[in-house]
């Protein structure tokens, strides 16, 4: 007998879910526990709009700007995201391992009049649907998954031709350790402990990898650094602690 794709492996960390689950309430307060999430939206936001309005060929100013697109939030905790996404006319699906934090998301999304697609699922499951999408976000998620390959090739089989993929995530460098763990955990107290392992942050390479075996081409990569004189996040030449990588599947 054939064996079923992925069988015995699984993208979801049972600990990073429960985690996340149990901070969900606060996902929408942008003074509580994903204040540096609330902080780091703007920025990452402008990169995504930028992105896809020059590879569409869409008015960056419209207000509709994502019209007729169909665009996977995998990871999507609250839908911080999700919401302006939708604002922009994209269609859009919200994933997240945590019903939790599908419950709030889509909680928030009525109370904000917002029609998102909201599921409790996996990468790998939804891959296995057969779904497709015009751009994916794999935006502060692969640090949390089980299983890095495997999440990101599930993902790169989603993306249809021609479109995009966004990464963000968090390097494993020691002055990663020291800003983004240490520092932000520990003395600044930004995120909870725990937040962030130093074991399972991720290499430009090892994104690069999966994404490649895809068929997928890396386009760029650009950092993201924190300015505490202006207290807002920016892109940076510097890739060494936060950094945001743009795919594409050829057409």
């Amino acid at each position: 007998m054939a064996e079923a794709p992925n069988s015995g492996r699984t993208t979801i960390d049972d600990a990073e879910v429960e985690r996340f689950s149990k901070l969900a309430a606060e996902w929408w307060n942008p003074t509580g526990k994903f204040k540096p999430l609330h902080k780091f939206n703007p920025v990452r936001m402008a990169y995504i709009k930028e992105k896809v309005s020059a590879h569409f060929d869409r008015d960056i100013k419209a207000t509709d700007a994502f019209a007729g697109l169909r665009i996977l939030d995998i990871g999507c905790g609250g839908g911080l995201l999700c919401e302006p996404m939708a604002r922009l006319g994209a269609g859009i699906v919200g994933v997240d391992a945590s019903a939790t934090n599908i419950n709030v998301a889509s909680l928030h999304a009525e109370q904000s009049g917002l029609s998102i697609d909201y599921r409790a699922t996996t990468a790998e499951a939804l891959s296995d649907e057969g779904e497709t999408f015009d751009i994916i976000l794999n935006m502060e998620v692969v640090e949390h998954v089980a299983d890095v390959p495997l999440f990101l090739s599930e993902c790169s089989k989603m993306l249809r031709p021609g479109g995009l993929m966004f990464v963000a995530t968090i390097n494993r460098t020691m002055k990663a350790w020291g800003l983004a763990i240490i520092g932000a955990e520990h003395i600044l107290r930004w995120l909870p402990k725990g937040t962030h392992q130093y074991e399972k942050l991720v290499r430009p390479e090892e994104i690069e990898q999966p994404l490649n075996a895809q068929g997928l081409s890396i386009l760029e990569i650009n950092g993201v650094f924190y300015n505490p004189l202006k207290d807002v996040w920016a892109l940076s030449n510097d890739t060494d602690v936060n950094y945001m990588m743009l795919a594409e599947r050829p057409k």
